[in-house]
């Protein structure tokens, strides 16, 4: 197990000492889960924040019918959480499961006030992962709002190439708000 690759994602945007660096990962903790392993399950407490390290993970919420909707992937260099609830200690509102063997860290949420105490400069870190999350939100719901399914489709693989060869087809029907059988008649269509 290595920190490079959260190390980099962190360097993006803040620049850490060494002592700062041995702080920060000392307060992270690491696991390795395989394939259909649910990291998070609707009604418990989501307590932790992941960051992927490798492998690929998905979030969804299951309605009264036991329909999932995907709410988000979150693959290699990405964050993931129930945000509210984690922020708000609620009982989580959605599932998160990995996709295939995956392995993460993960930072509690008392550990993270106390990184933004000892370390500020990780206020700035997160507001900008936190801003960056929340406009890709906007930009969902702005297309969903706006396009057509085929054009949603479209925008899913020139955004996320990657995600779209590891998921899938009935996941990403899932998170684009189509049936799996009109996704197929746009893939067969293009």
């Amino acid at each position: 197990m290595t920190h490079d690759l959260l190390l980099k994602n962190i360097a993006r945007h803040i620049q850490l000492t060494a002592a700062e660096t041995q702080h920060f990962t000392s307060l992270l903790s690491y696991k390795e889960l395989p394939k259909k392993t649910l990291l998070l399950q609707e009604g418990q407490p989501c307590k932790q924040l992941s960051y992927v390290h490798a492998g690929a993970l998905r979030a969804y919420h299951t309605d009264k019918e036991g329909k999932e909707s995907t709410i988000m992937f979150a693959v290699a260099d990405w964050w993931v959480t129930d945000m509210y609830c984690f922020l708000n200690a609620k009982p989580a509102m959605m599932y998160i499961e990995t996709l295939e063997s995956s392995s993460i860290f993960q930072l509690s949420k008392e550990r993270l006030d106390q990184l933004y105490t000892d370390i500020p400069k990780f206020e700035r870190f997160f507001r900008i992962l936190m801003q960056n999350a929340y406009t890709r939100e906007q930009l969902r719901v702005i297309e969903n709002l706006s396009l057509s399914a085929k054009e949603r489709y479209e925008s899913f693989l020139l955004k996320y190439p990657h995600i779209a060869q590891i998921v899938t087809q009935k996941q990403i029907a899932s998170y684009l708000g189509i049936t799996p059988e009109f996704l197929s008649a746009v893939r067969k269509a293009r």
